[in-house]
């Protein structure tokens, strides 16, 4: 088995026996009936975890609609309290001990404010075993071929501690790596967008023919596309193995965001990468759970995860099709009351039947985000670093 696949034990296994079942289901995109029930079990046994360990979350429960009353269906989840992820921005509540954090990680870069999300070792193994089975499933981890890597963010440093840096970091460990490039160079006193240093590399790496994997903002990548455009260099042929996942977006430059069918229709003209390796992936470091585009570039909502759309007027509850706010809900965090939590990002949520891509689980789309100026998140801090370089 590969070793990000293995099992990983939650904290208090009679506390949270429900939340271990749906966690160890394999299949990240399993659905149905017996799945719900599961679902909604594990999300008795975490709201009671965190009720019992943060008296924040006791009172947020007991003020709201399920004033501790257990949920007994799907239909329930509406009336789940959640958090608002701007609340992580200014108050660090946890639902274990200090002693019991592995790992601290922010949101935003040097200037903004900043989440601040705590993982014990339930809930970094437990998310990071979603991630790798989810590429697991699309059959890009256990590549055995060595990989050249342009990561599309931070170059780490000491005391970095951003989210995104550590995700890509983490998924660097899925292949064999043969050499790492970044597109965020560390000075010495900051971070400085490089891109003649990415085209370099990227010329490197279609001369040596390993398979690339590119990882991290997608307007960093654009940018680079663009230079290579403007300096009139040829179609460089990358191996059809090469692989790119998105995660993060523009935010600070939406006025030169393109659209993603033309972003990946450049990536395979100027970089030879078929389509259906050009992915985008969804989470934050309030909910770190990953939505990975299918084969038809929509993003699917995992078996661990349930996701709602509330109306931006009055934060009612929305059908399929409507925009609203994205409330995502997960049962398998343990160290903050964050289960439940209201992300600014504006979505729409719909049925599995309309992909067409066969999972059997909604998928949504990502129409903006609300409230940019305080909203802040680590790709708004990394976009202005583009000013100036583009």
């Amino acid at each position: 088995m590969n070793r990000y696949l293995r099992p990983v034990s939650v904290p208090d296994s009679d506390a949270l026996a429900h939340v271990q079942r749906l966690c160890d289901i394999a299949e990240p995109y399993a659905a149905g009936d017996e799945v719900d029930r599961l679902f909604i079990a594990a999300m008795n046994e975490s709201n009671a975890w965190h009720a019992a360990r943060s008296p924040f979350f006791a009172s947020l429960l007991t003020a709201g609609q399920l004033a501790n009353r257990p949920m007994e269906s799907t239909a329930d989840l509406a009336r789940l309290p959640y958090v608002h992820a701007n609340f992580f921005k200014g108050h660090e509540v946890m639902s274990v001990p200090p002693e019991e954090v592995k790992v601290r990680l922010t949101s935003s870069g040097t200037t903004g404010q900043k989440s601040q999300m705590f993982f014990d070792d339930w809930t970094l193994g437990a998310g990071q075993r979603m991630v790798a089975r989810v590429f697991d499933h699309y059959g890009w981890l256990d590549e055995e071929e060595p990989v050249n890597y342009l990561l599309s963010n931070y170059q780490p440093r000491p005391g970095l501690d951003l989210g995104t840096s550590f995700t890509d970091e983490y998924l660097c460990q899925f292949t064999q790596v043969q050499s790492v490039e970044y597109a965020l160079k560390h000075t010495g006193s900051g971070h400085e967008f490089d891109p003649f240093g990415c085209i370099r590399a990227l010329v490197r790496y279609a001369e040596e023919g390993a398979p690339v994997r590119i990882l991290g903002f997608p307007a960093f990548l654009s940018f680079v596309l663009d230079r290579m455009r403007e300096l009139g260099l040829p179609q460089l042929r990358l191996s059809q193995q090469s692989l790119v996942v998105f995660g993060g977006g523009w935010k600070g430059h939406a006025d030169q965001q393109i659209a993603k069918p033309e972003l990946y229709r450049r990536i395979h003209d100027q970089l030879g990468i078929p389509d259906e390796r050009i992915r985008d992936g969804f989470g934050s470091v309030e909910h770190s759970v990953l939505y990975m585009e299918c084969p038809r570039h929509h993003l699917h909502v995992p078996t661990w995860s349930r996701m709602l759309v509330r109306s931006v007027k009055n934060l009612e509850p929305l059908p399929h099709g409507e925009p609203g706010y994205a409330q995502f809900i997960s049962p398998y965090i343990t160290s903050v009351p964050a289960q439940s939590v209201l992300l600014g990002d504006l979505v729409s949520q719909h049925a599995p039947e309309e992909c067409g891509c066969g999972l059997a689980t909604p998928w949504f789309t990502v129409h903006g985000r609300a409230g940019l100026s305080r909203n802040r998140s680590c790709a708004i801090a990394a976009a202005e670093l583009l000013k100036g370089a583009s």
